[in-house]
Formats: structure tokens, C-alpha cells, sequence
């Protein structure tokens, strides 16, 4: 092993709880593909042993986290505290939220807010109209970075060394027959979408959705979130979506940055 893979590979330590890691792994696990799991799969999906697999899984019933039947594990409601931890830690969206449905109100169309996570956006706001995606899509919902628009917005807000280093580790497939999956071509729209302050993706993500997105930045400049408006190309194509919907969008984002910059007493 070499002296930085050393250093980039945690260790159990004063500064490294293991446990508590492996913990989180075992939380990890569930997803909405897999809602219901006996020991044995959590085990095999955290990289675990059944032993250690099922002490971290009996600590979380104990803690009113996880529910068993006796046979299979699910996560309770109670994990939502972790989550909403973060939301009500962060004043901007509830901030976000009355610009995001005046919005909507406008455009008649879906609003979201997200943020990046390694190579996936997760969604931290969304205003629904109605439903337009095959994709059920909430708060804590992540989809992929390359192929989003909200994606493109926030890797822009990256250097390019970056964004080619996380597109590199993830997997670009073709969601659609008009999804990107070069390295290359990807990069191109993201600095694109970096130089124009907004971002537009026809139908990459899925066949019929347009979305566009347009970033929020702090006092200090720094994009800490993307913010986008979703409809069907049946309704309305890209071009003119854009010349509809794009200054509605940009004096959305922009609102909420001022306030996200305006210091609070």
C-alpha cells in the first residue's frame, strides 16, 4: 500500500470510530430497491459478517431506528431525524421554499432544489405540480450528476480536474437515446453550464423530461445548491421552455441567493 492510499484509507482511531462507520453502512443498505432485508443480505450488502451485521442491526431497533418481524429488517420513520437534522440546520430552505412555489405558481411547472453528492445530486426541496416522471422522486432522492441539469449546475461549480475525476468513478450509461456518456462531451456542458450561469437538458435523463436549472450561491460567491424547474416535451419543447421559463427560473435562484447572503439576527 502506498503512502496516499494510506492516507485516504481511513483507520480505527481517536479520529476514526470503525463502529459507527459500519453503522452507517448498515443504514446504507436500505434503498426503496430494497425496503425489507433479512440479516444475511444486509450483510452481504455492507460487507459485513452476520455477527457484526446483526449487532449493529439490534443497537438500531434498540435506538427505535430499525423494526424486524423476526425474519427481515426495515428502517422506521424515526431514521427521517437524521435527515431533516440536516434541513433544519440550513435556515435557506426554509427560506427556499415560498420562492420555489411563487415559481411554480408561474411556470406551472415542477420545482426542486438539490445538492451534490459525490457523483449524485440529492434533493433537499421539491414543490410538485403534478406528475411527470416515471422516477418518484422526494427528499433525499438522488439521481445521477452527469445527466441532470441540477447536476451539470453544481459540478460546474467545480474545477475541471474535479468534475473529470467524478465522472470517472461514476457509471455514465445511456438512460436515454439522447443521454451523454463521454467523459468529454459531459465536461463540455458542464463548463458550458458554467459560463452561462444556467443549464438546459433535453431528454438524457428520461424520454420526455426537460429540465432546466440555474445555481444558488452564498454571500461568498460559492454555488451551495442548484435549483430547477422540470416539464414534458409534449407540453412544451426546449426552445420554448427557455424563452418562457429561464428568467422566471434565474430570478428565482437569485432571490434565494440574496437571502442565503442577507446576515440574519
Amino acid at each position: 500500500m502506498t503512502a496516499d492510499n494510506e492516507k485516504a484509507a481511513p483507520r480505527p482511531g481517536d479520529s476514526y470510530v470503525q463502529s459507527f462507520a459500519r453503522g452507517l453502512e448498515v443504514i446504507r443498505t436500505f434503498s426503496s430497491a430494497a425496503p425489507h432485508q433479512t440479516l444475511t443480505e444486509v450483510a452481504g450488502r455492507s460487507g459485513l459478517t452476520r455477527a457484526g451485521a446483526r449487532r449493529i442491526l439490534l443497537t438500531l431497533q434498540t435506538l427505535g431506528y430499525v423494526e424486524t418481524d423476526g425474519r427481515q429488517f426495515r428502517l422506521t420513520p424515526r431514521i427521517l431525524d437524521l435527515g431533516f437534522a440536516y434541513l433544519s440546520s440550513m435556515p435557506i430552505w426554509n427560506l427556499a421554499e415560498p420562492v420555489m412555489e411563487g415559481l411554480v405558481e408561474r411556470v406551472k411547472e415542477s420545482c426542486s432544489a438539490a445538492v451534490l453528492e459525490g457523483t449524485d445530486i440529492m434533493y433537499v426541496l421539491r414543490v410538485p405540480t403534478h406528475k411527470i416522471m416515471r422516477i418518484n422522486l422526494g427528499v433525499g432522492s438522488r439521481l445521477p450528476a452527469y445527466c441532470t441539469s441540477m447536476g451539470r449546475i453544481l459540478l460546474g461549480s467545480l474545477p475541471d480536474e474535479e468534475v473529470e475525476r467524478r465522472l470517472a468513478s461514476a457509471t455514465l450509461e445511456a438512460r436515454t437515446q439522447h443521454t451523454l456518456t463521454r467523459v468529454e462531451d459531459v465536461l463540455a456542458r458542464v463548463r458550458q453550464a458554467r459560463d452561462q450561469g444556467w443549464c438546459l437538458v433535453d431528454q438524457e435523463l428520461e424520454e420526455g423530461l426537460i429540465s432546466m436549472a440555474a445555481p444558488v450561491v452564498n454571500r461568498n460567491g460559492r454555488v451551495i445548491a442548484a435549483l430547477n424547474i422540470s416539464g414534458q416535451a409534449n407540453r412544451s419543447n426546449a426552445f420554448d421552455m427557455q424563452n418562457r421559463m429561464l428568467p422566471h427560473l434565474l430570478q428565482a435562484a437569485q432571490s434565494i441567493s440574496r437571502m442565503v447572503g442577507t446576515p440574519r439576527t
